[in-house]
């Protein structure tokens, strides 16, 4: 017999007892299906053993790390199915692209994505789940593993494995089909009861239930707006030829790194000479209002659009809300009972319509500066009086909720959202969340400007999350422009400020978990020069030495 310890509660165990043998035994004390074991702080696939001595716990796809496992889970269903439907070549063709609502939107090269065709398989997908058939994984070294997937015609995956570090490479295999996953999968099919295909824009969309509610499928809410600028995104990624991980490692080894970033900022500074071609033209906009959720670039894309709204005849004042906050006192509290400044009632609404009407209205206004030290307004002299020619440039993460600016004309705002839509994949099966783009920019950036360590800026971040979510996410459509700040090239230049921060996390700390995954994907990318990097280019509001006050 041995000895672990499930959560908090020591036990027996027959010796080659599996965690999916006693995840069966404890699922009624979770509200979720168990994917995921968490062994002495480190995450582990319920097939594998359970070892002596062992704190152990569980994760359900209610929480993230759960939810990412189940996704992925899924995706390699869906292939397996797409192949049993029609054949293993057209799955060589099926990429996956990036998230639209609750789903990933996924496109067939050269195939007509008909409802027939997803019909089928989503029988197969539904017939593979009822014969709960499992999910095998296994490693093999890294040189097999290129020839194989090169034989397959996977070639993006075989230009993957070209850099990779370690000897070996895990791959997963369904009923005689195998791919390669980053990250984790539940034990069989069995598990994969909630999906659905859903027909969009020539491809379709594999969609799951929301996190929050893992078995219950809520309204398919396409995010027009956004997809259509992360499509652009990933068409632009496609042209320049860096639209997988393996092929922007053969730009860095083969040294076209400085063509290739100079052609990626002038494709953003041409986007942002359209948004003020735009906004010039309406003579009626004066309140030109910027949100986006956390580290997305706000400040620069601020002040790079301002210059291009001087060279429009135009006369930009920049503004940022966070001067409108209310005395730190009146600041209302989370259900922690912390100061909650992501909510709007933490600005001073009515001072700050006040002041933009009158503004509006042609008078001189004195603005204020929050202090964050003191959390008192001040004003020092700051005084604004516009003119024909002037527009205010204003940056909160609620300047696209009306409810912020609830007395001035809908007729004066241009609303533009900011986001870093990652358009990059690691593979054409796997693709980058776009918040782990922003996580490892807020990283690098608090410990720069804060002098805040990985691990505050990780245990903060599923609250910013939250914020976000109630904030900013339900507005974006509402904006006129949405901007997409994120640059092809930017994690490998933010890996070498980010993974010393990340190993600064020891195995006992709480974010341990997090900061291991994160130094995992990181070490899919070669590394670029910073030095490369202009100096007007929004990555350097996070690694530094931008142009800009930021």
């Amino acid at each position: 017999m041995r000895q672990i310890t499930v959560n908090g509660a020591q036990r027996d165990m027959a010796e080659g007892t599996t965690y999916l043998e006693l995840a069966r035994e404890y699922q009624k004390e979770y509200p979720h299906d168990i994917v995921l074991a968490v062994e002495n702080g480190r995450m582990r696939e319920l097939f594998r053993k359970a070892k002596d001595g062992a704190e152990v716990r569980f994760l359900t796809t209610g929480q993230i790390d759960g939810c990412n496992t189940y996704r992925r889970s899924v995706t390699l269903l869906l292939l397996k199915a797409i192949c049993d439907v029609v054949g293993m070549e057209t799955v060589r063709s099926v990429k996956v692209r990036f998230s639209v609502s609750e789903g990933y939107y996924c496109t067939i090269r050269e195939r007509a994505v008909t409802q027939p065709f997803l019909d089928q398989v989503y029988d197969r997908m539904k017939e593979l789940v009822r014969q709960d058939l499992p999910i095998v994984k296994k490693s093999i070294p890294v040189d097999e593993a290129i020839e194989r997937f090169a034989r397959h015609g996977m070639t993006d995956k075989a230009r993957l494995f070209r850099f990779r570090r370690s000897s070996s490479v895990n791959v997963y295999l369904l009923d005689g089909f195998e791919d390669y996953f980053y990250g984790y999968m539940v034990p069989s099919t069995g598990y994969l009861k909630y999906f659905r295909l859903i027909p969009y824009d020539g491809g379709f969309v594999l969609e799951f239930p929301p996190r929050a509610t893992p078995e219950t499928f809520g309204p398919f809410r396409p995010e027009h707006k956004v997809f259509t600028t992360l499509k652009n995104s990933t068409q632009w990624s496609e042209v320049l030829e860096v639209a997988t991980v393996g092929a922007l490692n053969e730009q860095i080894s083969d040294g076209n790194m400085s063509n290739l970033i100079l052609a990626q900022e002038a494709i953003m500074e041409k986007e942002l000479g359209n948004i003020a071609v735009q906004i010039a033209s309406r003579h009626d906009k004066k309140l030109v209002m910027i949100a986006g959720p956390s580290s997305s670039g706000k400040t620069t894309f601020s002040h790079r659009l301002s210059i291009q709204l001087l060279a429009h005849g135009l006369r930009p004042h920049p503004v940022a809300v966070d001067n409108y906050f209310v005395e730190r006192e009146d600041t209302p509290r989370d259900a922690d009972g912390e100061y909650d400044f992501e909510c709007l009632e933490a600005i001073d609404i009515d001072l700050f319509n006040r002041q933009m009407q009158a503004l509006l209205q042609g008078e001189e206004v004195g603005l204020p500066t929050f202090n964050f030290i003191t959390g008192k307004k001040e004003y020092k002299g700051n005084t604004l009086k516009l003119g024909p020619d002037d527009v205010l440039v204003l940056e909160g993460i609620h300047c696209l909720n009306d409810r912020l600016s609830y007395a001035l004309p809908s007729e004066s705002k241009f609303k533009i959202y900011v986001s870093a839509l990652t358009q990059l994949n690691i593979d054409e099966h796997n693709r980058i969340p776009t918040t782990d783009g922003r996580l490892i920019r807020r990283i690098v950036r608090d410990a720069r400007t804060r002098g805040a360590g990985a691990r505050r800026t990780i245990s903060m971040w599923p609250s910013v999350r939250r914020g976000e979510d109630s904030n900013i996410f339900p507005y974006q459509e509402q904006a006129d422009v949405v901007f997409n700040s994120a640059l092809i090239y930017e994690l490998s230049v933010l890996k070498q400020y980010a993974e010393p921060l990340l190993f600064g996390i020891r195995p006992e700390e709480p974010e341990y978990l997090e900061a291991k995954r994160l130094l995992k994907f990181l070490n899919y990318f070669q590394g670029i020069d910073s030095n490369l990097v202009p100096g007007n280019s929004i990555l350097r509001e996070f690694i530094g030495g931008s142009l800009f006050h930021v």
